[in-house]
């Protein structure tokens, strides 16, 4: 365990920031598994609704570096392609 006062911080700072990243990465889940569930419904307004909104969650997170800037681009590039093969 942390000796010194700095250390002690350091660690209070870190775990502060795990539960952040872990409870915005749960948000991203989230938002992914909304569009995945509008595109196994079958309606293709409401799965662009939901991609719409994915979209700038997604690469926010990537942006500040809590997932890979592929992975964001492979989620997104998945999921719009699975919307353009649904019938209108």
């Amino acid at each position: 365990m942390a000796n010194s006062a700095q250390a002690k911080k350091r660690a209070r700072q870190a775990e502060k920031n795990r539960q952040h990243n872990t409870s915005i990465r749960s948000t991203v889940r989230t938002y992914i598994k909304r569009v995945v569930k509008a595109i196994a419904t079958g309606d293709k307004a409401q799965a662009e609704a939901a991609y719409k909104a994915a979209v700038p969650v997604i690469d926010h997170t990537a942006r500040k570096g809590l997932i890979h800037p592929n992975k964001a681009a492979r989620h997104k590039s998945r999921l719009s392609q699975h919307i353009r093969g649904m019938q209108t």
